[in-house]
């Protein structure tokens, strides 16, 4: 009792229950993919727009941090925006200092962090958020998962948000190295389509990638996101 008033206090069993409070968060936001394909990175996301009078393109949950990085977040968005403001202006140092993209990794070193110092300080509380970070660079097309307690894991694919076990078995079983941008998606939306069934919208889904050719982050437009989804639904 009391255990979970502030977060630098440990319960008995050596658990710290607002980071875990902040991790329910995540699972209630609404889902995003990343998926890391043979020529790139893939994003694909629900927007979870539930009043019809919202602008669906008003709502942003794709973010670009840099010309070849991208990231997507599930949870408190106003959060995320915080932490990507953060990432946007470290990698603009580091292109106006060396005069190059900064890697993937160090982004997603300097983004966790910020989410650990929130789990031993006092007066503060942990970020409600966990964020997928895409990227190309000299290593290659990259997938990380941030959580609210300042870790990080590179993955071939990952999910975050609502449905988070459902999506992952199905990546688990279809996911391949060998999957083209293209089919990444298709998967992607294969997943959303089996947790919002008939909730599933298009005005909702917003989608990105980052080819490992050309390293831009692109977003993909809304005439092609129809047509995979069109083809998604026939496999």
């Amino acid at each position: 009792m009391g255990y979970d008033r502030a977060i630098t206090m440990f319960s008995p069993d050596g658990r710290l229950l607002q980071v875990e409070y902040a991790k329910k968060t995540v699972k209630q936001g609404s889902t995003a993919i990343g998926i890391v394909c043979k020529d790139g990175v893939v994003l694909v996301t629900d927007k979870r727009i539930i009043d019809p009078l919202v602008v669906s393109e008003s709502v942003e949950k794709i973010f670009k941090i840099d010309d070849h990085m991208g990231a997507t977040a599930a949870g408190i968005l106003s959060d995320a925006r915080v932490l990507i403001d953060r990432a946007q202006l470290l990698a603009q140092q580091h292109r106006v200092t060396y005069d190059s993209p900064i890697e993937v990794l160090n982004v997603v070193k300097h983004i966790s962090d910020i989410k650990q110092i929130c789990t031993q300080s006092g007066g503060l509380r942990p970020f409600g958020v966990s964020l997928l970070v895409i990227g190309v660079d000299d290593k290659g097309p990259s997938l990380f998962e941030t959580d609210p307690t300042g870790i990080y894991f590179q993955y071939h694919a990952a999910v975050i948000g609502e449905g988070e076990t459902e999506i992952e078995e199905l990546l688990q079983k279809e996911y391949s190295p060998e999957l083209n941008m293209e089919d990444g998606i298709k998967l992607g939306l294969s997943g959303l389509k089996r947790i919002l069934g008939d909730t599933f919208n298009l005005s909702r889904i917003d989608c990105a990638f980052i080819s490992s050719q050309e390293k831009v982050f692109t977003r993909l437009p809304r005439a092609k996101v129809e047509k995979l989804a069109k083809e998604a639904k026939k496999k």
